[in-house]
């Protein structure tokens, strides 16, 4: 009995004491967590959705999640063989070329109206605390901090490890002028030595102008947020940039609700809309859209043309690891909806509607 309980206690402090390292974060305090305290979404202690929405599907248990995740037999969770990629040169980008590069998952740079871009970058191999734990697919780590260019304005969806990743946003620090986030967010960029006059933190529809005609209003999402224990600290969010020229939806992660349907009317039409498409599963319907629900989205949003992300880069789901693309595909066509399909690295030009992608992924096991 004692012994069983020294281990208990041993394991517990070691949990504690892994979980104080800077990676982790910080809860928002002082100033910041008066500021959440006044937002509308702030309730009980933590942020809710505009809809009821719980975590795991009616009829789910997390002992019935946790086991199908670890033990059930699941075939092309990963990519038999290295994902196909074209390394641009995001140095070499003419001044006055507008482009996106996608670099696997949610993670994509932008080039747009002579601003640079930078969105939810995770760019050190893997998605988890635990490094050697959710490593992302052969192939789809051609980039690193290095290739990539000073940044105007990156933006973070929300605080998990898949879009909030600590190593990558450590070694951008000294190219990064301004950070664009929701409410809590900034916490953790503090604690990580980002100056607070560069964050700016948004609650729902509240807007901010920047700089030579660009302005961002930062709009609802169905999700969640937190990187341990406790949830729901800071805000998930979604994007409606407004350039010069160009008007773009950066979408995080939702799962599937009318909000779509507002912001398009509000804020449509879009120029694009990038909108997440993989690691979804019937048990958690609610917080992550399933690839027709992703197409269905666009369609609200008022999107010309619709780039699919997170997906490709790592397995957080049960489903293939071409599966939300085959599906989104498929949908796509069916609602006359023009997808962007580029290889991880291949170069979009956001101004030609008329450029063609493969669909490079029917090559591959």
């Amino acid at each position: 009995m004692i012994v069983s309980l020294v281990i208990v206690v041993a394991l517990v402090a070691a949990v504690y004491f892994f979980m104080q390292q800077s990676k982790f974060g910080s809860q928002p305090t002082g100033e910041r967590l008066e500021l959440l305290r006044v937002s509308p979404q702030y309730k009980s202690g933590a942020f809710q959705n505009q809809s009821h929405t719980p975590s795991l599907t009616e009829g789910a248990s997390f002992t019935s999640v946790l086991g199908e995740f670890l033990f059930k037999q699941k075939e092309r969770k990963k990519p038999a063989e290295a994902l196909p990629s074209v390394k641009t040169d995001l140095f070499a980008l003419k001044k006055d070329e507008n482009a996106l590069v996608w670099m696997g998952h949610s993670s994509y740079f932008m080039q747009i109206d002579g601003k640079t871009i930078l969105v939810d970058p995770v760019l050190s191999g893997a998605a988890s605390p635990l490094s050697f734990t959710t490593k992302s697919f052969p192939g789809s780590d051609i980039y690193t901090t290095d290739d990539i260019p000073a940044i105007d304005y990156l933006f973070i969806s929300h605080d998990h490890w898949d879009h909030l990743d600590y190593n990558t946003l450590r070694k951008l620090k000294p190219k990064t002028k301004t950070i664009i986030t929701g409410l809590g967010t900034g916490e953790h960029l503090q604690r990580w030595g980002f100056k607070k006059d560069m964050i700016i933190e948004k609650d729902w529809n509240e807007s901010v102008t920047l700089a030579d005609g660009f302005s961002v209003t930062v709009t609802p999402a169905r999700h969640f947020s937190g990187r341990g224990f406790k949830r729901n600290g800071a805000l998930w969010v979604s994007f409606v940039l407004q350039t010069p020229k160009h008007k773009i939806y950066l979408g995080g992660d939702s799962g599937y609700d009318d909000h779509f349907k507002t912001i398009g009317n509000q804020h449509g039409p879009f120029d694009l809309a990038i909108l997440e498409c993989g690691q979804y599963d019937k048990n958690w319907k609610y917080i992550h859209m399933m690839p027709e629900e992703t197409a269905l989205a666009a369609q609200e949003l008022k999107a010309k043309k619709l780039l699919a992300v997170h997906w490709g880069k790592f397995a957080l789901a049960n489903h293939t690891w071409d599966d939300s693309i085959k599906r989104v595909y498929k949908a796509a066509k069916e609602k006359q909806l023009h997808l962007l399909t580029p290889m991880i690295g291949e170069k979009v030009s956001i101004d030609d509607d008329a450029q063609q992608f493969s669909a490079w992924w029917e090559q591959l096991d």
